[in-house]
């Protein structure tokens, strides 16, 4: 069961963190991957692991709100199966104290880079006999978290962008879904937490940790578990569905 066999999937920022346990799972579930990342060095380690086990992986330097550069790769691509916009950044603020510039930042990557995607691939794939769309949303979607506002609000759109998109495609046999993982460890956190808290790192990970139900935060593997089943053909029935893979962080955690 879920098998990506010959599959061609598109993972945008696939080269750490959520991508990158995607891309390497997908790799082993037989996809053909493509990464598309800003950062080419990081996309192409994750290529070479994935060729090391036998699987089949590009990595393709890309810069998401640059809607040229996306059309110009994906054009390149004789068919696409799947694509998981990932590619996301953070920025802490509330409103009366986030930028401009940072706000803007975070649009052009989060919800412009995944609109780029969609604007690129849904062509392709209306000429298929279907794909699978999946889009990384965040539990910000769905509840008030403090000093998010830019970043809540991209994942909001991104929310609204996989309903919208499930509906209008869905006599295309293309189907739309979205995640809404809590906090995941990845190196991000890893960064943000040194960043912000030295000498501090091993209390901010358990306090960061226990603000979930759960009492840990999601390995990505976890994360890419889901994204699987919903890449694959045994999900075919489902489209215009959001997940929440949270520790029970939006229904317990209260």
């Amino acid at each position: 069961m879920f098998k990506l066999t010959n599959k061609i999937a598109i993972i945008t920022g696939g080269g750490s963190g959520i991508g990158r346990a995607i891309s390497i799972l997908f790799a082993k579930s037989g996809a053909q991957v493509h990464i598309f990342d800003f950062d080419l060095a990081a996309a192409t380690k994750v290529v070479e692991e994935i060729e090391g086990e036998g699987g089949i992986a590009t990595a393709h330097f890309c810069d998401v709100a640059n809607q040229e550069q996306v059309l110009s790769l994906v054009s390149k691509l004789e068919s696409i199966d799947i694509l998981v916009n990932n590619a996301g950044i953070s920025n802490i603020g509330k409103v009366d104290n986030t930028s401009e510039s940072d706000f803007d930042r975070v649009y052009q990557v989060n919800v412009k880079g995944a609109y780029n995607l969609l604007y690129a691939c849904i062509p392709i794939m209306k000429r298929q006999a279907g794909a699978s769309i999946i889009n990384m949303a965040s539990i910000a979607a769905h509840i008030g978290l403090t000093d998010r506002f830019a970043y809540s609000m991209s994942k909001g759109a991104i929310f609204a962008m996989t309903l919208s998109v499930a509906r209008d495609y869905i006599d295309s046999n293309i189907r739309c879904n979205s995640i809404s993982p809590a906090r995941v460890h990845t190196p991000f956190v890893d960064g943000f937490i040194a960043k912000s808290y030295p000498g501090q790192e091993a209390e901010m990970f358990k306090k960061l940790s226990d603000s979930q139900p759960i009492k840990r935060m999601a390995d990505p593997e976890e994360i890419a578990s889901l994204a699987l089943y919903l890449a694959s053909d045994e999900a075919s029935f489902i489209t215009g569905n959001d997940y929440p893979i949270d520790g029970g962080f939006i229904k317990l955690n209260n």
